[in-house]
């Protein structure tokens, strides 16, 4: 299925804010949606991960390409998981973030270095397990806040505002 792109939610709004629903993966809707999160992900480079929240959908359902970014060491390709649940984290360590739903800020937040996610594949309901570390570890974190409700503002230990881009996980 072809997806396509969707506008993306600015904060305050509070699907943004809110814990998103677990669903099921092979409903027509969930694949659909998973296709329109690849087809965002896709048009709006450097960008490398979206949540379902940030396209108005309070669903768990994550988008990501880490390998599209300068700082990424993966070329795992494009990857959607409905689901997702953060099983392990190790190796904290701070870095700089900023998100597309928060414009014009940055901000220093500690997330783990290494992750291990399950989830399920949109369509077949197929287990995954994700094994990330540095920067795909952080994107991949930073997407799972947003289905909490969280912005990285949430956590982040020093803000600054932004006059350029930085390499981050959703803008």
């Amino acid at each position: 299925m072809t997806g396509r792109a969707r506008d993306l939610l600015i904060a305050p709004h509070p699907v943004l804010t809110t814990t998103a629903d677990p669903v099921d993966p092979a409903d027509p809707a969930v694949i659909e949606a998973a296709a329109d999160l690849l087809a965002t992900l896709r048009e709006t480079a450097p960008r490398t991960g979206l949540s379902a929240p940030q396209i108005g959908l309070s669903w768990r359902l994550i988008a990501f390409d880490a390998g599209r970014h300068p700082r990424s060491r993966s070329s795992a390709g494009e990857l959607v998981v409905v689901n997702p649940l953060l099983a392990q984290a190790s190796h904290w360590e701070s870095g700089m973030e900023s998100c597309v739903s928060v414009g014009g800020l940055a901000g220093e937040v500690a997330r783990a270095g290494r992750i291990v996610v399950h989830g399920s594949l949109p369509g077949t309901g197929a287990p995954v397990t994700i094994q990330a570390d540095a920067f795909e570890a952080r994107c991949i974190q930073h997407q799972l806040d947003h289905l909490d409700g969280l912005l990285f503002l949430d956590r982040v230990s020093r803000a600054l505002t932004l006059h350029h881009r930085p390499h981050s996980c959703d803008a």
